[in-house]
């Protein structure tokens, strides 16, 4: 605590203090303290971290055409040459995963960005504007939410055709009225707090009141939806892969590696169904492990815990 003397005319000497200033905190040091605090969803981050780089240096750690195929090595077993083995086609299995990380990425990540954010903008201006906007739109995400994820997406994806853009749509409307649903409750307690008031009454507009003031303070949820969700999208873009309704071929998609492999091929060759089985898990439980740490650290009710 800092303090300065200064001597006034009449001789007297006062004393002032500083009041405190409030501690910079760099990235690193955060990020220390996360890894600290929670180990679990550190370990998460990176499990995730590696698979952003997986997928962004395909290319370079793929050791063969992941399309291409090889009748000399039909079902080969792991081995110096491949691997994790090779499929019944001759195709490599380590370098089919490592696209597959490319493309189960691209899926679940923007299928949970674009149901996110129509999702919260959906509740931001549901919760913010109330009556019947929000009598409305609430109606109609019961509607939507009233099926499964898993249920909703095989609708959709059945009815859009198997495609990938089709698959990033269909994924995505499942999740549009759980955002909408966790925004909105943000929102409803945010636009009964002082500064929104003040903003009112200063005759602000309600639009740049709700994207200016309000919006910015469901960060926090935001990113635990997303992070929550993304493994959930992972893990429907392999069941629709599995059943033929996800990504068609050749693009190497984990569940469509299952879906080739698991009925025909699993007991004589497990190496087919064992490896893509891990990919999905690992990436599913990174996520998950990740989105709970971000929860427990962004919401101001689990802090302490």
């Amino acid at each position: 605590m800092a303090t300065e003397r200064v001597v006034a005319d009449s001789g007297l000497e006062l004393v002032t203090v500083a009041a405190p200033g409030r501690p910079r905190t760099g990235w690193w040091t955060t990020l220390r303290r996360f890894c600290r605090k929670k180990p679990l969803g550190a370990a998460g981050g990176a499990l995730m971290l590696v698979m952003v780089g997986t997928a962004l240096l395909a290319d370079s750690l793929a050791t063969y055409d992941p399309i291409a195929t090889d009748a000399a090595n039909t079902l080969a077993a792991p081995n110096s040459e491949h691997w994790l083995g090779s499929d019944h086609l001759g195709r490599d299995i380590y370098s089919r995963i490592v696209h597959g990380t490319r493309v189960s990425l691209i899926v679940g990540v923007l299928s949970t960005l674009f149901g996110s954010v129509l999702g919260g903008l959906i509740g931001l201006l549901s919760a913010y504007f109330g009556g019947r906007t929000d009598l409305i739109s609430q109606r109609l995400l019961d509607i939507l939410q009233g099926l499964p994820l898993l249920v909703l997406a095989l609708v959709m994806s059945a009815a859009l055709g198997p495609s990938l853009q089709n698959v990033i749509i269909a994924i995505s409307i499942p999740i549009i009225p759980r955002a909408a649903r966790v925004i909105r409750a943000s929102v409803l307690s945010i636009r009964e707090m002082q500064y929104v008031e003040a903003a009112r009454a200063l005759g602000l507009r309600h639009l740049r009141i709700a994207f200016r003031h309000v919006l910015p303070n469901t960060i926090g949820p935001f990113i635990v939806l997303t992070t929550a969700q993304l493994g959930s999208a992972i893990l429907v873009e392999a069941t629709l892969s599995f059943l033929g309704l996800g990504v068609p071929e050749p693009y190497p998609s984990w569940g469509r590696m299952l879906s080739v492999s698991a009925a025909e091929y699993a007991q004589k060759a497990p190496w087919l169904v064992l490896f893509p089985g891990i990919a999905i898990s690992l990436a599913v439980f990174g996520s998950n492990l990740l989105g709970d740490a971000l929860r427990d650290t962004l919401d101001p009710r689990l802090r302490g815990s």
